[in-house]
């Protein structure tokens, strides 16, 4: 009988890592930096994204992505129930919001369809206390996104960024290449676990220009 509990017991322990599970973040809150290839990149717009930054706030099936530059301000709500999504964009005095049903917020992400995805088993890093896997997509038109992500946790709202979310995990990092092969990336700088206010994603009844 001693012999048969310690086996049950040795087999437990060697199957728990294994079937381990992902956590769900269903509330949260991060920051990122952004910052360019300084080898392909102008002066001005090295220290322009330098000046920038990017917080994703995560709330159940809501999320709400604000980017800050010196010269404008977007946010992007999405509500993963619907599949609506919401823009929110300002140029000094200016405002504007644009509306997007789930077919039209398709149709804007079409360019990540067809999108292929390779994950590199043997390079990985930690950011933020989170170990984090690489995993390369590259889209129809040829462009790539390299990127990082935690293993052990995964949002609750992937939707909201297109090229993500069919990753097994939570991005952490990438890097996007853009026009004249200038590379930019983002990476996490903070995570903040307590709950989002549910007001963060409340929509503008007033003071926006509706563009379609």
């Amino acid at each position: 009988m001693k012999t048969f509990l310690f086996f049950i017991i040795t087999f437990c322990c060697i199957l728990q890592p294994a079937t381990a599970q992902q956590r769900v973040v269903a509330d949260c809150t991060i920051t990122y930096a952004i910052s360019a290839d300084e080898g392909n990149a102008e002066k001005d717009v090295i220290e322009s994204l330098k000046a920038s930054s990017k917080t994703v706030y995560i709330r159940g099936n809501d999320s709400r992505t604000d980017l800050v530059t010196p010269s404008f301000t977007q946010s992007l709500l999405y509500d993963k129930r619907t599949g609506i999504a919401v823009i929110l964009r300002e140029f000094g005095n200016n405002k504007f919001i644009t509306r997007l049903d789930a077919k039209s917020w398709a149709a804007e992400n079409n360019q990540y369809e067809g999108m292929k995805i390779s994950f590199v088993n043997n390079e990985n890093k930690t950011i933020l206390g989170y170990e984090c896997k690489k995993a390369v997509i590259q889209l129809k038109d040829g462009r790539m996104f390299t990127l990082f992500y935690a293993t052990t946790i995964i949002p609750s709202v992937r939707e909201f960024e297109y090229e993500f979310k069919d990753i097994p995990g939570f991005v952490l990092e990438f890097e996007s290449q853009e026009a004249q092969n200038r590379k930019i990336r983002y990476t996490a700088t903070k995570i903040n676990l307590t709950p989002v206010q549910a007001s963060k994603f409340d929509i503008p009844k007033s003071g926006y220009r509706l563009l379609n």
